[in-house]
């Protein structure tokens, strides 16, 4: 009986999870007069593609895609490069006060990006440096997240294969490049993809930092679909294109999900196994 219920909880959570997707996907083939319509229609009774062309042609959605993809993979790359020597530092150098400056930056996680946000803009006006892609990707370069995953795999990596490696003569760049990153695969593709999807979904920071058409990110440039900002958008909001550009927007994400969905299973397991 437990056992059913449990199933029975399961499903309703993937029934729940997936309702905003599926309807998000459906509305967005439907004419803007059928989406409001009572009672809701789940499959549309004059499907089209004119959301589709209307986000293609009106807005600058490819300069949207372009400036998040941008910011998303060159975060990526960076938080992995500084994540993976900071966390080989953290679990396999002695130096002093190694264990409280690490508990002072996992003790970051907690700390909510709304405290950071006024420091930050007063910070980056200060250099010049608001309405670029270099203000959407330093600030998120500082992922507490990925040291505390790949610490916690590196500190499992068994000590006998590091003596063996500096009896060879391998210095520790050489130990960090040649065996504890390719050791470290399934948690470097769990933080690029924690990574990935923090800067793909991030909207407070590029509404915040940037205030150019072409400087959006698409969940900002998406926002405006529903503000009704004038000369933008219209004077209503525009709930068919939206959903079209939010499942364009959806597409990229899922994609890297899948492709290292394998790795990024594999890499929190072994984290919360050995971690």
């Amino acid at each position: 009986m437990i056992r059913l219920l449990l199933y029975f909880f399961l499903v309703l959570c993937i029934v729940t999870s997936f309702f905003p997707i599926l309807w998000m996907t459906v509305s967005a083939f439907k004419p803007e007069g059928e989406i409001l319509s009572y009672p809701p229609q789940w499959i549309p009774l004059h499907p089209t593609w004119s959301n589709f062309s209307y986000v293609l042609s009106k807005f600058n959605f490819a300069r949207w895609t372009f400036n998040s993809v941008v910011s998303a993979v060159v975060a990526m790359i960076i938080v992995i490069f500084i994540d993976s020597l900071a966390a080989f530092a953290f679990a396999r150098m002695r130096f002093r006060s190694n264990k409280v400056l690490y508990s002072i930056i996992i003790s970051m996680l907690m700390v909510p990006i709304q405290v950071t946000i006024v420091p930050l803009y007063l910070m980056f006006a200060n250099v010049n440096l608001l309405n670029t892609l270099i203000a959407l990707i330093l600030p998120t370069t500082g992922n507490v997240t990925g040291v505390f995953i790949l610490t916690s795999f590196f500190k499992s990596v068994p000590q006998d294969l590091l003596d063996a490696a500096i009896v060879d003569g391998a210095g520790s760049f050489k130990i960090w490049w040649s065996i504890m990153l390719p050791l470290a695969r399934p948690s470097i593709s769990a933080v690029a993809i924690i990574t990935f999807m923090s800067n793909w979904t991030s909207f407070l920071w590029p509404l915040v930092s940037v205030s150019s058409d072409a400087s959006r990110t698409l969940p900002v440039g998406i926002a405006q679909f529903f503000g009704g900002q004038s000369g933008v958008s219209g004077s209503a909001p525009q709930y068919g294109p939206a959903m079209a550009a939010a499942l364009m927007a959806t597409i990229p994400a899922v994609a890297i999900f899948l492709f290292l969905q394998r790795y990024f299973v594999k890499g929190i397991m072994m984290t919360g196994i050995k971690g």
